[in-house]
């Protein structure tokens, strides 16, 4: 009986996307970034991405897809370590000022300033005084960076209890991953209710009008990924500047009238 509930559970499950599906839709979704990207750079906008999550979420494997086909003078990821002694006496939001966009970029924040409103809440880093200070100054921060210019969008991933175990045991399991594993997700895995809490939190406070917060469902990775790259891509309305442009390559004329040097290179082992 067991097996059968079990088997109509899985049944139930939706259907994974498949790799080359992925990897022809991921090639598709490229093009178009490539696009976005040289329209940011020609109009001088400026944007900046927001991602968070649970640990285990994808926050990383998504901002590795958004961004592994563009460039990084453009594409900007920012994943700011614990602050320092001197930058805990800064005003909170101050270390993070320094990395918003200029004219022409697109900076991706792996975590942002919302580690207020959750990691250092729940794991005791800030005080709930601050924390609800926070909560109550951070629309108008945001309302600042949209005044001036700024096309902020917020990304959060959610993930079931079940799969972030999952996700953080393959870690554990897999010498490639360890380094992913920190000693704060093993702490944080125990207060998956306080993390809720503190979601539902912050959603409440700083899901604005002029800043929203955008859900993904993250149980498919693959699926994941391609949502929130297609989702994005709607948000900076552009055109495809490239159409305007008829590239070719010129002549190259003859080669060979230069002989190179025999110089003794140090060759790298073809051991493969």
């Amino acid at each position: 009986m067991a097996k059968a509930v079990n088997k109509k559970h899985k049944d139930e499950l939706p259907e994974k996307l498949g790799r080359k599906t992925y990897e022809q839709e991921l090639k598709r979704l490229h093009v178009e970034l490539v696009k976005l990207q040289q329209w940011v750079v020609a109009k001088g906008l400026k944007v900046c991405v927001v991602f968070e999550g649970r640990d285990g979420a994808g926050k990383g494997g998504t901002i590795k897809a958004l961004t592994e086909r563009v460039s990084p003078r453009v594409f900007r990821v920012v994943a700011l370590p614990a602050p320092t002694e001197r930058e805990k006496t800064q005003i909170y939001a101050q270390r993070y000022l320094t990395h918003l966009p200029a004219a022409g970029e697109v900076v991706i924040f792996d975590r942002s300033w919302y580690n207020r409103a959750g990691v250092e809440r729940v794991m005791g880093f800030c005080t709930e005084e601050q924390a609800h200070k926070f909560l109550a100054v951070v629309p108008l921060f945001e309302r600042m960076m949209v005044d001036s210019g700024i096309i902020l969008i917020k990304y959060w991933l959610e993930v079931s209890a079940e799969e972030q175990t999952r996700r953080l045991q393959d870690r554990i399991n897999d010498g490639r991953k360890l380094w992913k594993l920190s000693p704060m997700d093993i702490k944080s895995y125990t207060r998956w209710d306080d993390y809720t809490r503190a979601r539902d939190d912050m959603f409440a406070a700083s899901d604005s009008s002029w800043a929203p917060w955008f859900m993904a469902r993250s149980e498919d990775k693959r699926k994941a990924r391609l949502n929130i790259i297609s989702h994005f891509l709607q948000q900076i309305p552009y055109q495809d500047l490239s159409a305007k442009q008829k590239i070719a390559l010129p002549k190259r004329g003859k080669i060979g009238k230069y002989k190179a040097v025999p110089y003794p290179f140090k060759m790298v082992s073809e051991r493969y």
